[in-house]
């Protein structure tokens, strides 16, 4: 006895819609073939699967009896064809996406939503040291980075903005500024930053800590650092300040430190970012899936 899997689609929906017309919208086809399917169905089965009046549908003890016997096979067969699909598209494998700390979370939309339109699929997690935001790009050991803009590096490929987050300025508790609602970019001026102890570009740095104040005034370095723990215990001690975004406020919330606005500094923007050399149809897909979470996004 042979069974097509469109009419077994059309059987399932109706259980779930109970509604002979609403299941003939979601499936795109017509009202009669729903109820020509389901009359086939019957007869096959020699029992009514549904109890129909002219203002309600319910299903029958065989109806249910029989919707639990396909659901999970026809969810494992569909899984099934939507992962050799992927496969074919070149939409399998591993993706190893680098972010930094907490900016991982901010993407888990785009993260699940991926997964969902490719299951053959997998992405492996890497944190960044935001320090030293590019070498694990560079060196190959993570596909995909999240990054704060401007990247302007011609080996790398900029790709969707994926979300802003307003930049503060952490301070120890017991720094002038510690009790203030907020700072300005001038006071930037009387503050001596911490140094970076890698080559990171100028133009990258300045986001978080410009050479100047908007007056022109220089802006002091103090001690250098090579990552974020390094970062957290120095600004703690009182020896330097430093700038870094809200997410970092609500997850590492020190008693000794204090995470003051920048009420005139631009919103930081993050994006996707890869080395061009190294694009793949996986990546690509992956950068279009966030892209389609928000059709204004570039």
């Amino acid at each position: 006895m042979r069974v097509e899997l469109r009419d077994i689609e059309i059987f399932l929906t109706l259980v779930e819609e109970l509604h002979f017309g609403r299941t003939a919208e979601r499936l795109h086809i017509s009202q009669a073939r729903v109820s020509q399917v389901i009359r086939k169905q019957e007869r096959r089965i020699g029992a009514p699967l549904f109890d129909r009046t002219s203002r309600s549908v319910r299903v029958t003890p065989a109806g249910e009896h029989l919707y639990r016997e396909l659901g999970a096979g026809y969810r494992q067969i569909m899984d099934g064809i939507e992962a050799v699909s992927s496969a074919a598209r070149g939409t399998s494998g591993t993706l190893t996406l680098g972010a930094m700390g907490p900016q991982a979370l901010m993407i888990h939309e785009a993260v699940e939503s991926f997964r969902t339109r490719y299951p053959a699929a997998r992405i492996r997690h890497r944190d960044i040291n935001p320090i030293d935001p590019l070498p694990l790009l560079r060196s190959g050991e993570i596909d995909l980075g999240l990054l704060w803009l401007p990247i302007r590096e011609p080996d790398l490929t900029v790709g969707p903005v994926t979300h802003t987050s307003a930049l503060m300025l952490m301070v120890a508790d017991t720094h002038p500024y510690a009790d203030r609602e907020s700072v300005c970019l001038e006071d930037f001026g009387d503050c001596t930053f911490i140094t970076p102890k890698s080559a990171v570009p100028a133009y990258i740095e300045e986001v978080f800590q410009p050479s100047h104040t908007p007056a022109g005034r220089p802006v002091r370095r103090g001690p250098q650092i090579a990552n974020w723990h390094d970062l957290l215990t120095t600004v703690s001690s009182g020896q330097a300040v430093g700038a870094t975004v809200a997410e970092a406020a609500r997850f590492y919330p020190w008693p000794n430190l204090v995470f003051v606005p920048v009420r005139d500094a631009p919103p930081c923007r993050w994006a996707l970012v890869w080395r061009t050399a190294n694009e793949t149809p996986l990546l690509r897909a992956f950068a279009q899936t966030v892209r389609d979470l928000d059709p204004a996004t570039p």
